[in-house]
């Protein structure tokens, strides 16, 4: 089922209906500042499992979603610099890997022992965050070695993943390139992916 909903002013009651789907371990697809997503609520170990069966052998690339900073030192070790390095590159289209606290589910984390986290520029997103009071569980719709047209339009999205998820937001066209990727775990930030975003040392 697609939900559509405007990221320039995403509808209130709208966004509550999809944080409610969350809250009961639903699991949706939604647009990012990068490619769509799959989410689910950190919360929901059934949500969390079913994420991993829809991506499979892929499911082990996820990532957590922020709405702001405030909360995810709950999550990950951030020291002062990975802190103000993530000040300066968000909201946009980076993920930080840091290494993750015991509040991180094992469901999320596999046999890492390290989190990628997130705050996307895109206000469907990091409204939803908030609405749902937990960050979001997330992996790409798209993978990295598939550069087709399902992966941006989101009625073809539906089409394809919709059978599978309790619903489908609308948010417009979204991007083919992923996230840039930068490893905080070391003594120097490393990135190991360069997409979308430009980092900013």
């Amino acid at each position: 089922m697609i939900v559509k909903i405007y990221p320039e002013n995403p509808n209130e009651k709208q966004i509550a209906r999809v944080a409610e789907a969350l809250v009961n371990d639903g699991v949706i697809i939604y647009p990012t500042d990068s490619v769509y997503a799959f989410g689910c609520s950190l919360r929901s170990a059934r949500a969390l499992e079913r994420l991993r069966q829809i991506k499979g052998k892929k499911a082990s690339r996820l990532a957590v979603v922020f709405n702001d900073l405030s909360h995810i030192a709950d999550f990950a070790r951030v020291d002062n610099a990975a802190f103000k390095l993530l000040k300066r590159n968000t909201p946009g289209p980076v993920t930080f890997i840091l290494p993750a606290l015991s509040k991180v589910p094992d469901k999320v984390l596999g046999n890492r022992k390290t989190i990628g986290v997130r705050i996307p520029d895109n206000t469907i997103a990091t409204a939803l965050v908030r609405e749902l009071g937990s960050p979001l569980v997330t992996t790409s719709v798209k993978d990295d070695d598939e550069v087709v047209e399902y992966t941006t339009d989101p009625e073809l999205i539906d089409e394809r993943w919709g059978h599978a998820v309790e619903l489908v937001i609308d948010g417009g066209y979204g991007d083919n390139e992923p996230t840039t990727l930068v490893d905080l775990t070391g003594d120097e930030p490393e990135v190991i992916r360069t997409g979308k975003g430009e980092f900013v040392w």
